[in-house]
């Protein structure tokens, strides 16, 4: 093999490589592409699979893989696809962090499953709103919306050293406050009705203060708010919609497009 071949080689395996961290560190954090409930083996065929269709488009580059820059240069590429994961993550759960503020409200913060995509215990409406943004994100092409910016985030930010600066990384940080807010947005109806209802019970424990109200609140309580519940999913689709606005106007900052 002639020395011309040899860095030909190296150059596509470069572009190949630095595709790989960049995927493979989206795939670690984004939801739905790291759920645990897929087995590993399926998840590394994603990875490898995303990697093989996006490395032509990474821009051929002559730099040692084994120096101190071709290592840099790949953790840099990590961080890119996993901070890009990490928003799409944090969309996910103030979806989810809603549901369990309404669980709380009426009286099932105690209920609890184990999630299956992450493996630990969440509350039951927690995990019943992650399925239905979930289905809501496959329905939208969310997946191919997400790969096609992964793909152009190759021409917008190629594989190099200034990836990834201190702004962009303030910028991934300060989103965490949108969870908290987009997740007061998705619980607010179902928490109002349910404070009426409270306010209800204060003033009947003042009319009547011998009536038992933890026996005769615990189930008007759980009863009003499966009905607020119900009611208030017709807006999931809305609050779903501006969270996940947010979070595409932030990836595509963070790729520079």
């Amino acid at each position: 093999m002639t020395s011309t071949q040899l860095a030909a080689l190296m150059s596509s395996l470069g572009g190949m490589l630095w595709a790989l961290g960049r995927v493979g560190g989206f795939c670690m954090v984004a939801p739905v592409f790291s759920a645990k409930v897929i087995p590993m083996r399926v998840r590394g065929a994603i990875a490898v699979l995303l990697t093989f269709v996006l490395s032509p488009l990474a821009p051929a580059q002559q730099m040692d893989l084994f120096s101190a820059t071709g290592v840099a240069t790949m953790v840099v590429q990590v961080l890119i696809g996993g901070s890009v994961g990490f928003v799409l993550q944090l969309v996910f759960q103030a979806v989810s962090y809603g549901g369990m503020l309404i669980g709380q409200s009426m009286g099932l913060g105690f209920a609890e499953m184990v999630n299956p995509t992450s493996g630990t215990n969440v509350p039951v409406l927690g995990q019943f709103y992650l399925v239905l943004v979930t289905l809501l994100f496959l329905a939208m092409d969310g997946h191919l919306k997400v790969i096609s910016l992964l793909a152009d985030s190759f021409r917008t930010l190629p594989p190099g050293m200034d990836g990834v600066s201190d702004k962009t990384l303030f910028a991934v940080v300060s989103s965490g406050a949108d969870m908290f807010s987009g997740a007061l947005r998705v619980a607010l109806p179902a928490m109002t009705a349910l404070l009426l209802v409270n306010i209800g019970f204060a003033a009947t424990s003042r009319a009547s203060p011998s009536m038992n109200l933890f026996a005769v609140g615990f189930p008007i309580s759980i009863c009003a708010g499966f009905i607020a519940l119900w009611l208030g999913l017709r807006g999931l689709a809305g609050a779903y919609s501006t969270l996940q606005a947010g979070g595409w106007t932030l990836m595509k900052y963070l790729v520079g497009s």
